[in-house]
């Protein structure tokens, strides 16, 4: 049994009166964490709101009909809450209400649960991010040997827990996740009119890891303006796809800035976008998967661990740059990321160094990866 971070997080919560919320892309098991968290606990309601009946229930229901639905269950588990009309009010009224009960909602698409949920749960809930599988999780799964060792395996395929849990499957299942379930919601969104440029578009950002994202250009590629693709970068985004990060600027005159870097949080949908399913071995991107990797690791830990750190990358018009920066409680520090060992000899540009005295520098490969994305 594969143990997620977030089951430590939320467990001192549970019997409190906040309603927990968990939103993450689908997949990433957010349904397994809550079978292993409550699996053998009796009283608690299960549902799930991709049932239609669920949906019509939830329709104007009274807090004496909830009462009555919930009898002396303590905890009531929603599952894809977001397809549920006006869930936050439905939850406001659980929270409020009916003491004694604590209510579990997850949902695969913050643009639609988090605006459903915001104004009517404020104050009343903690919210928490799951993302695919962690190289720290897996590494207390197994050991921190045999996870640095399959760190190529998952620059290729990815830390989504069915591909982890079916070595030699993998490939059929990302073909899967990325046909049937990536775009499961963001599909139904009536924002999305054109779903054949959202596929182009996740193709072609697969295809820019790791370099300066012109909106523009990307639109004239696949036929979509300027802000189309930016609309539609953000639902991704929002579906936890992708992540952006912005470029740095303080000191410089010629520091970019605004200028913006796009990321997958998992390899092996981005793979399974450009259809390259390669061993490191043989591949010409190792270098851009090498630093997605790192980034998105970095940003899972940061989120589980509740950090404050903010981020970005460094670049001026000399093409002086450094692919990653953080900030966190005052403190600077910037990161490069090699995968071949013999060019990791390189130090930080003079022009930031001077522009931020005191700010640290660590070149990241594949001996010292541990340092930076696990806790201990």
């Amino acid at each position: 049994m594969i143990h997620r971070t977030l089951e430590y997080i939320i467990s001192p919560l549970l019997g409190s009166n906040k309603a927990i919320i968990i939103m993450g892309a689908r997949q990433v098991g957010k349904s397994t964490l809550l079978n292993q968290m409550f699996g053998s606990t009796k009283d608690v309601l299960w549902m799930n709101g991709d049932d239609t009946d669920i949906q019509a229930l939830f329709k104007d229901i009274s807090s004496t009909r909830l009462k009555a639905l919930i009898g002396n269950n303590k905890y009531v588990i929603i599952d894809e809450a977001q397809r549920i009309p006006d869930i936050g009010l439905r939850l406001k009224l659980i929270t409020d209400q009916i003491p004694g009960v604590q209510v579990i909602a997850t949902g695969s698409s913050s643009f639609e649960l988090a605006s459903k949920i915001n104004e009517p749960l404020t104050g009343r809930k903690r919210e928490f991010k799951m993302f695919p599988l962690t190289f720290a999780e897996m590494a207390k799964s197994t050991n921190l040997l045999d996870e640095l060792r399959m760190i190529p395996h998952r620059m290729v395929y990815g830390y989504y827990p069915e591909v982890v849990c079916a070595p030699g499957n993998e490939k059929p299942i990302l073909k899967e996740l990325a046909d049937s379930y990536l775009y499961k919601d963001i599909l139904t969104l009536d924002s999305i009119n054109k779903p054949d440029k959202l596929s182009r578009l996740v193709k072609a950002l697969a295809l820019q890891i790791g370099s300066q994202v012109s909106y523009n250009e990307i639109g004239n590629m696949i036929g979509l303006d300027s802000k189309t693709v930016e609309r539609y970068v953000d639902i991704l985004e929002k579906s936890y796809i992708v992540f952006r990060l912005g470029s740095f600027s303080r000191n410089i005159r010629n520091e970019l800035k605004a200028s913006r870097k796009i990321y997958f949080w998992d390899l092996g949908i981005r793979n399974a976008a450009i259809g390259n399913m390669a061993q490191i071995e043989s591949r010409t991107d190792v270098g851009e998967l090498w630093e997605n990797y790192a980034i998105a690791e970095r940003m899972k830990l940061n989120a589980y661990r509740g950090s404050f750190a903010q981020s970005w990358f460094w670049r001026t018009q000399q093409q002086k740059e450094i692919d990653y920066i953080e900030e966190e409680d005052g403190r600077l520090k910037a990161f490069e990321f090699k995968w071949n060992e013999r060019k990791a000899n390189v130090k930080c540009p003079e022009a930031f160094s001077t522009a931020y005295p005191g700010s640290e520098f660590k070149v990241i490969t594949p001996q010292n990866i541990e340092e930076f994305i696990q806790t201990d």
